[in-house]
């Protein structure tokens, strides 16, 4: 069965849109009707499919989860041990924890079954650049 990693180069905290290279891979393989399982290597980020129509949407979104989960240096957050990493980072592993580490995708006639406004996302939630590595792994029916 078809696999291979993506790495996306983050510029901090938002939403990366990976769609077409998703597409590409698929389209790729030739493959007309089956599964993309899409897997994050991290615990600080997670994936998302959302809208890709307006970018208000992916500000909106990483606005709430700033305002859901603030950095460790927040006074709401006292409570929290784990600090090691910076002030982002337990936050980081809560945002992840209430989102998606993976997703699945029908292909149908060679395409990703998306609707219309959705697009493929990873969700970064640390402040700092990273590259965060995505597995693509393609089931045939």
């Amino acid at each position: 069965m078809p696999q291979t990693t993506l790495t996306i180069a983050t510029r901090g905290s938002g939403l990366y849109e990976f769609t077409q290279d998703a597409q590409r891979f698929v389209q790729g393989e030739g493959i007309t009707t089956g599964v993309l399982t899409l897997f994050v290597r991290h615990t600080s980020c997670s994936l998302l499919i959302q809208e890709n129509a307006d970018p208000d949407v992916r500000r909106d979104l990483d606005a709430f989860f700033q305002r859901l989960v603030p950095p460790a240096d927040d006074p709401s957050m006292d409570y929290l041990v784990h600090r090691f990493e910076g002030p982002d980072d337990m936050p980081a592993h809560i945002k992840s924890a209430l989102t998606a580490a993976s997703l699945s995708v029908p292909v149908t006639r060679g395409r990703l079954a998306l609707g219309t406004w959705q697009g493929l996302y990873l969700f970064e939630h640390r402040a700092a650049p990273h590259r965060r590595e995505i597995v693509l792994h393609l089931q045939r029916d």
